[in-house]
């Protein structure tokens, strides 16, 4: 399986102590359908470009967009794309832009991955599934993933969960912890600790105020055990964000034999 680490440029030096796959956070789109590449080495090669959407102008020419990705991943050795967009809605103007990279990347045998928002507009790209879920079970949903893309690859996206939920709670939407927030809690409250096997988590609970609160939560281990998880299952791709796990890399990328 292989195991990318997105960074931005400012990030690249850190993270490269423990990896060398990269996904690299270092491109947008500009103003005339342009692709802007931000403060990245001119001797960065390999891994896979990182698209972001955040304040992106409407995309008029998707077809020369999509070729300046094109000639970006030659020139520097990546292998393929990451769509990192973001947006609430799917925008008409970036269903068509994935459709259009998908089918030249698809041309030029490079590896598209796109949000599941945007899934649709490129059939022949892959979807990673976020694992950070708050109910049901996980290696069922890699199940089901695996069978909607008609055998496409199985991608993991390894979002580190950190959780707090009210209980009852109806609508199944907790509150999202800082790991400072999470460190506190476990400090202050002591609890036991469990292991959820279905979600492949651990979890704990405490009450406040007469309230309830169930907390879940990734650490280094039930990360690599999602990994395992999803490669059991055919995955072939896994990616961790950075930010999210930059105090776990020397687990998540030493000798565990998850790369």
């Amino acid at each position: 399986m292989q195991v990318y680490l997105a960074v931005t440029p400012m990030q690249l030096q850190e993270a490269s102590r423990f990896t060398r796959s990269f996904v690299h956070m270092a491109y947008r789109i500009g103003p005339e359908s342009t692709l802007l590449r931000q403060n990245l080495l001119v001797q960065t090669r390999g891994g896979l470009l990182g698209f972001s959407d955040r304040d992106a102008p409407t995309v008029e020419e998707p077809e020369k967009l999509a070729a300046a990705a094109l000639r970006e991943c030659i020139r520097r050795g990546y292998s393929g794309a990451v769509l990192d967009w973001e947006s609430p809605r799917p925008r008409g103007d970036l269903l068509l832009l994935a459709g259009t990279i998908g089918t030249l990347f698809q041309k030029n045998r490079l590896t598209l991955y796109v949000p599941e928002a945007y899934a649709s507009a490129a059939p022949m790209a892959v979807v990673p599934v976020c694992t950070a879920l708050s109910g049901g079970n996980l290696a069922q949903r890699l199940r089901d993933a695996a069978s909607s893309r008609n055998g496409g690859w199985l991608a993991l996206d390894l979002e580190r969960l950190m959780m707090d939920f009210p209980l009852p709670c109806p609508g199944g939407q907790g509150r999202p912890l800082r790991r400072e927030d999470l460190s506190e809690l476990l400090e202050r409250e002591r609890p036991s600790v469990f292991f959820s096997p279905d979600l492949c988590a651990r979890y704990f609970t405490y009450t406040r105020q007469n309230e309830t609160h169930f907390v879940l939560f990734d650490d280094a281990d039930t990360l690599l055990q999602k990994l395992r998880t999803g490669q059991s299952m055919g995955a072939q791709t896994a990616f961790f964000q950075y930010p999210e796990v930059d105090d776990l890399l020397g687990k998540l990328f030493g000798n565990n034999g998850s790369q």
